[in-house]
């Protein structure tokens, strides 16, 4: 007889599409979820669909508000967290995201909902992003190390992040799973064709659109992008550039940069950029009228972008590092390219638009989707954690 399942899904008020499409999975399953959330996060389905909770402890979260008013809705949502799980019923808090202050939540916050003999699933979406981003310091891997060792179970999306959380923080292997990272099941996907998506940005059918579609920091490459776009126009005028997101915080300086890069030297209208945040319902117009998706990173575990182009059916040309090299098939999802190195990116993304997978787009598109379903369905991804929950509760 299975055990009947109550979870707290902890969301930190961030990263809406993996937190619903995981909502959705767990439900089909059986679980019964107590989903922590936000303004940002709310939708229709987790208010109407039975065995799920929405509790919007954090409220909203504009960005556009002064300090105080900042400092007191984080202060706010501390104690209605720690008020909440205090009273909460259910055995498992799963945590998807920490809160504003890592510090507090991975060390004295982890150590109250031990006491609280909650068991506690912490899924690792980058094993220490201080690294990744420059910032890295003994106080960072300590606290990490703390919540790592804290947790009853860990997830992760790559064998190679368990293989990090083993050799850098001791992690014990058996305490971690290694579950695919969910496809995009978020976002509207309607009958608008790619036709009509390129018409809306002013594409004309005959031009060869890139898509660089996340939030931009240096990590990401989108400087490497820039220099190899540049060299694409000297042999091909057809190429258009869209770049769509807004800076990570303190990366300003960084587009900055990049933009007088840019304009300098580029012909005017040739670069589509939508500097700011993208609402879910405009995604999908960036996703069909580009031909190819782009993601130059230097760094990364696993991107929620390479699976938001799959859900699409977009190829991908991505640096070949880490979770890239399992995820694209060459020729057949997408191509790879040298880390760091706008020249082999250019030839890549030339490579890709003279491959039949461009060629033979329209037909493709669906084979991507398909692939993707099949290697990171959310059916799957529920399933799995389904069965690492009901273990906790033996």
């Amino acid at each position: 007889m299975d055990v009947e399942v109550g979870v707290a899904l902890l969301t930190g008020g961030q990263d809406r599409h993996y937190a619903f499409g995981l909502a959705m999975a767990l439900i089909t399953k059986g679980v019964h979820l107590d989903f922590i959330g936000s303004d940002e996060l709310d939708s229709p389905e987790l208010h109407t669909t039975t065995k799920i909770r929405f509790l919007n402890l954090r409220g909203n979260q504009r960005r556009d508000v002064g300090m105080a008013r900042r400092a007191s809705r984080v202060l706010i949502y501390y104690a209605r967290l720690i008020r909440y799980a205090a009273s909460a019923r259910v055995k498992i808090f799963h945590i998807l995201w920490n809160n504003k202050f890592e510090g507090f939540d991975r060390t004295l916050l982890m150590l109250y909902y031990k006491v609280l003999r909650k068991n506690i699933v912490f899924t690792v979406h980058n094993v220490n992003a201080g690294r990744r981003d420059s910032r890295d310091t003994r106080l960072n891997r300590l606290t990490l190390k703390i919540q790592y060792r804290l947790a009853d179970r860990i997830f992760v999306h790559t064998e190679k992040m368990k293989a990090e959380l083993q050799q850098e923080f001791g992690v014990c292997g058996s305490a971690v799973t290694v579950i695919p990272y969910g496809i995009n099941n978020a976002v509207p996907d309607t009958d608008l064709t790619a036709v009509e998506a390129k018409e809306r940005l002013g594409i004309a059918m005959q031009e060869k659109a890139i898509l660089f579609f996340c939030a931009i920091a240096p990590y990401k490459g989108l400087h490497f992008l820039a220099d190899a776009f540049k060299q694409l126009l000297i042999e091909n005028p057809d190429y258009r550039l869209i770049i769509a997101g807004y800076p990570k915080g303190g990366c300003g300086q960084y587009w900055n940069n990049i933009e007088q890069n840019l304009s300098g030297s580029i012909e005017k209208g040739r670069i589509i950029d939508r500097i700011e945040y993208v609402r879910d319902q405009e995604i999908e117009t960036y996703f069909k009228a580009a031909d190819l998706l782009v993601l130059p990173y230097t760094q990364i575990f696993q991107s929620g972008i390479l699976f938001l182009g799959y859900s699409f059916g977009l190829p991908v040309v991505a640096s070949d590092i880490d979770s890239f090299r399992e995820d694209i098939i060459e020729g057949r999802t997408g191509f790879l390219c040298r880390p760091a190195d706008p020249v082999d990116l250019a030839k890549t993304i030339q490579k890709y638009f003279a491959s039949d997978l461009f060629k033979n787009l329209k037909r493709r598109r669906p084979e991507i989707q398909e692939y993707a379903k099949v290697r990171h369905s959310w059916d799957t991804v529920g399933e799995m954690t389904r069965r690492v929950y009901a273990q906790l509760l033996v």
